[in-house]
């Protein structure tokens, strides 16, 4: 009988749940332009790349994000942006009323694509199959030797990894189906586009498959992987909103029309996806001291590193760095100038003219001076705190406080860079760091600021030995 009641109860138990989540997704489809201008709010989720949306210098960037602010701009409402990778979870969401706009590159190859409403395109790509350039070395995973795959035929009984729930696994599929024989598809489920690029590269898996124009930007980092073979025809992409949602859709189409008209369309595009990204700028010939001589601005570095009480080798290494000395340089993300300095960043520290050397230089010094107050009191090692300053300098303070917070949950020393707070920040790229609790600034690409740190204190290292404070 107690057994009858309990089946009983949990059967009621699942009939009210699932009566709650229908008339969620009734009262969501309710949802729509006039509701969401009332809230006050544009719920909107994109997803986390090198691309579409990161913090960069304490910024937020990416493609997604500066279509989401024009559109935000355009609408007259204020947007709530959340972040996920999961295609699945963002429909469902979607679905649900949680959000309102899927603003990531959704294709006819999108899961449950006849549930959702797709918006006008925002760009076209196709997909491409990411290899090794000379696949010529045995992968861990696939211990032959590959010849570079040149048409969808050669897909052939190969294994191909891809990130869960993603929308590649149904172009495989189709492409399967087209050859008439079978694809491996391997579901990674705790690995971004991205990583598996990397994966890639360094020989850990031997193929995947991305939109052209990611895996263009990704050249810009991995000079040993091949790109040029589609497997997909070009495809339109597109945000999308719930199909009831209709006012919202067409206000949305309207503005996707005419804004991809407009040079501030272009100028996204072309900073996201056809500038080439690259740390290191052309060499102006001081990699080394030459006539004990650094830079022809070491007058200029050593007056305003000696008001901060700062070693100027260590300010002419980080310039070398930034911008090897070149004062017109200009990053693709808008940092100008010797020392590097986003508009905002200069405009914070007074710097009225962000092209002239002197005015930089000591922009970026008050900057430096400015990261040494927040971190003294946290670091007391002025060698260990001066790899903070410097990553913070590179990537924004926000990514290193993660990263110090990452170490101190997984028992580290959060004031211990090297093999401590380092790690975390390399790995805060992979979802199970910057999806922890504890991180508040989300996806960065690790690699460039551990890097950087490295750099500039091996050269700096090197200007000690050779020049006078």
């Amino acid at each position: 009988m107690n057994s009858f009641f309990s089946v009983l109860s949990l059967c009621m138990l699942l009939f009210t749940v699932a009566c709650k989540s229908n008339v969620k997704e009734a009262e969501s489809q309710k949802l729509d332009l006039p509701a969401i201008k009332e809230r006050g709010v544009l719920k909107v989720v994109t997803d986390y790349n090198s691309t579409n949306y990161f913090v960069y210098k304490g910024r937020p960037l990416g493609y997604q994000y500066e279509l989401l602010q024009a559109l935000s701009k355009y609408l007259d409402i204020k947007l709530e942006i959340s972040v996920s990778n999961d295609t699945h979870l963002n429909i469902d969401r979607l679905l649900n009323g949680d959000i309102d706009l899927i603003a990531t590159n959704l294709s006819s190859t999108t899961p449950k694509k006849d549930k959702i409403a797709y918006t006008e395109p925002h760009c076209a790509t196709r997909q491409v199959l990411v290899q090794q350039k000379f696949n010529n070395t045995p992968t861990r995973s696939d211990r032959v030797f590959n010849k570079v795959i040149r048409n969808q035929i050669g897909l052939a009984g190969k294994t191909i990894y891809v990130q869960k729930n993603s929308k590649f696994i149904h172009q495989l599929e189709h492409v399967s189906e087209q050859i008439g024989d079978s694809i491996k598809i391997v579901e990674i489920a705790d690995y971004e586009v991205e990583q598996l690029i990397g994966l890639v590269a360094e020989g850990e898996i031997p193929y995947t498959i991305c939109d052209e124009n990611m895996a263009q930007v990704n050249l810009n980092f991995y000079d040993n992987i091949d790109v040029g073979t589609a497997v997909s025809y070009a495809q339109n992409m597109a945000w999308a909103v719930r199909p009831k949602s209709r006012k919202l859709l067409a206000e949305v189409n309207r503005w996707m029309v005419d804004f991809k008209k407009t040079d501030d369309y272009k100028r996204i595009y072309n900073k996201y996806f056809v500038v080439k990204r690259t740390t290191h700028i052309l060499d102006a010939g001081y990699s080394a001291v030459r006539g004990g001589k650094v830079s022809e601005y070491d007058a200029i570095i050593k007056h305003e590193s000696l008001v901060y009480a700062m070693d100027w080798r260590l300010i002419a290494s980080l310039i070398y760095q930034e911008s090897r000395f070149l004062p017109e340089a200009e990053s693709w993300a808008g940092a100008k100038g010797l020392m590097q300095l986003m508009p905002e960043t200069a405009l914070q520290f007074g710097v009225t003219d962000i092209s002239s050397p002197v005015d930089n230089i000591r922009g970026g010094l008050k900057f430096l001076d400015w990261l040494t107050t927040v971190f003294t009191p946290k670091i007391k090692n002025p060698d260990e705190r001066i790899k903070f300053i410097l990553a913070s300098y590179n990537v924004g303070v926000g990514h290193v406080f993660d990263a110090m917070r990452l170490a101190e949950k997984n028992g580290k020393n959060p004031s211990v860079w090297d093999d401590n707070v380092d790690f975390y920040l390399l790995n805060k790229s992979d979802p199970a760091y910057y999806s922890d609790p504890v991180v508040k600034h989300g996806y960065c690409r690790g690699e460039e600021p551990y890097m950087y740190v490295i750099d500039i204190l091996e050269r700096y290292n090197h200007y000690k030995k050779v020049l006078a404070n």
